[in-house]
């Protein structure tokens, strides 16, 4: 089994800059072939540990965007009923038109077959990566056929029969804690909490992503962004909203936070994303934060 410490690194070099026991999940779910489940908060970057890793193994990424009522056949597949209307008007038009039966063969074969992401997945010559997203905005329903398919990797098209994997994807799951997740689903997974970076991690993460940022500017606004994190907020900023915030400094040629707080505080709608919130970073909470920053 190879060193974490190595993947680490190459992750790195992605612009991924994990913990080490995310990094150690994800060393194993890649071993053997399990599953790994990430939680935590929207913006922490569990969605791109997905990107990074199929960039990393040099594979095709393939995302399932959950959400509430999703249908499971939606996921597999559906038949491309256009051209199935075409082929049959061409058939009929044609001498000597094919008997019925002839007729459904054709129409219902993998030509006419339009494939979803989790059918997709298991299609593909080299193991892809599967990014399930958000799978607590799905229905218990839905994660009860995820685990099946998950258990087999093969699904049924009633028409075409039992169809197996090609290869088993490294598939990584996230979710934002918006409702429980079945015991079941936890079991069949590895598990890894995403939690915010602290200082010292988003740091490196803006220098990895922002590498020509100036270093004292980027310590400044990462040590102002994890003392808002700290304020009665609804929405806390993540990471990419710390990216956001970085990039429109830079773009607004500012070089020191303090020089001109009129345009700091026009700036926090990089950070703030509720209306709440912005009515209560008021510029005299703003400077408050900015004088806790060393």
């Amino acid at each position: 089994m190879r060193d974490y410490r190595e993947l680490q690194a190459e992750l790195a070099q992605t612009g991924y800059i994990a913990e080490d026991s995310l990094v150690m999940a994800l060393t194993l779910a890649t071993e053997i072939h399990r599953p790994l489940l990430l939680e935590g908060e929207a913006g922490v970057g569990k969605t791109d540990i997905a990107r990074a890793l199929a960039k990393l193994l040099g594979t095709r990424l393939i995302r399932l965007q959950c959400y509430e009522g999703l249908d499971a056949n939606a996921t597999l597949y559906e038949w491309n009923y256009q051209r199935q209307l075409l082929a049959i008007r061409a058939r009929e038009a044609s001498e000597g038109a094919d008997s019925a039966e002839s007729l459904e063969k054709h129409i219902f074969s993998e030509d006419y077959l339009l494939r979803r992401p989790l059918l997709e997945a298991i299609s593909q010559l080299e193991p892809p990566v599967l990014l399930i997203d958000e799978i607590d905005r799905a229905d218990e329903e839905f994660e009860a056929f995820l685990l099946e398919l998950l258990a087999d990797y093969q699904v049924t098209v009633p028409e075409l029969g039992t169809m197996e994997a090609v290869s088993i994807p490294h598939v990584v799951l996230t979710s934002n804690g918006t409702r429980a997740l079945s015991d079941a689903l936890r079991r069949r997974c590895l598990y890894s909490w995403v939690d915010y970076p602290d200082a010292e991690k988003e740091r490196a993460i803006l220098a990895a992503r922002m590498p020509e940022i100036d270093g004292e500017l980027a310590r400044r606004i990462v040590g102002f962004v994890q003392q808002l994190r700290r304020e009665d907020l609804e929405k806390v900023p993540g990471i990419a909203e710390t990216l956001d915030w970085a990039t429109a400094l830079v773009g607004l040629k500012v070089e020191k936070l303090e020089d001109n707080l009129d345009l700091l505080q026009a700036s926090l709608i990089c950070l703030l994303k509720t209306e709440a919130d912005q009515r209560a970073i008021v510029p005299e909470v703003t400077q408050r934060l900015l004088g806790k920053v060393a």
